[in-house]
């Protein structure tokens, strides 16, 4: 019955994900457990509740992805050499967070790049972001879903990461209303976790 009202496909699923990313963050030794949980519940919501497109051939998503993963790896760096430049804040708080919650062996890179990151674009642009079109123009809900993905990272208590989750949903969103490929959107996303963290780490 519930799921005959729009209105619920959109409100419990982001309850779901607010009271998973509180239980997420208030730990930080089962942070890697509960977060990878987290994705696999809320992927599998968005697999039963949404159609994921996918409109590109193969090549094309691949370049894009690459650019676009470097695109949004660039926007952080930039936005990393602005707070260290700055007297504002400090990039300490952005390398204690990488330190706390950060990937620190293999399996943490394992789930970060083939669980958490897909996780992530599928439930928040391939489920939250379409379920906004049913009540908000296309740029709007793009916004909208970029902030509601970032919110849930204010758990954390690390409001640059908030920032940093509101520009990457922004532009992920953006590509994928553009192109309307979810495999391009993950790509573009492990690349530039891959970049993040592996390639060019801030610290």
């Amino acid at each position: 019955m519930l799921r005959k009202i729009p209105i619920t496909q959109l409100l419990i699923p982001l309850v779901f994900a607010y009271v998973f990313a509180w239980l997420t963050f208030s730990n930080e030794k089962v942070f890697w457990y509960f977060y990878t949980f987290t994705t696999l519940f809320l992927m599998s919501l968005a697999y039963y509740s949404a159609k994921i497109e996918d409109e590109l051939n193969t090549i094309h998503y691949l370049i894009l992805s690459i650019a676009f993963g470097a695109l949004t790896y660039a926007l952080l760096f930039i936005g990393y050499k602005l707070v260290d430049f700055t007297s504002f804040t400090s990039t300490k708080s952005i390398n204690s967070f990488i330190r706390k919650f950060g990937p620190s062996s293999i399996w943490h890179f394992f789930l970060l790049l083939f669980i958490i990151a897909p996780g992530e674009e599928i439930f928040w642009r391939g489920f939250i972001q379409q379920q906004l079109k049913k009540y908000l123009p296309p740029v709007f809900a793009i916004v909208v879903g970029a902030a509601l993905f970032s919110f849930s990272f204010a758990f954390s208590g690390f409001w640059l990461g908030v920032l940093a989750a509101f520009i990457i949903g922004l532009v992920f969103g953006l590509l994928y209303e553009w192109k309307k490929s979810m495999p391009l959107i993950i790509l573009a996303h492990i690349i530039m976790l891959i970049l993040l963290f592996l390639v060019i780490p801030f610290t």
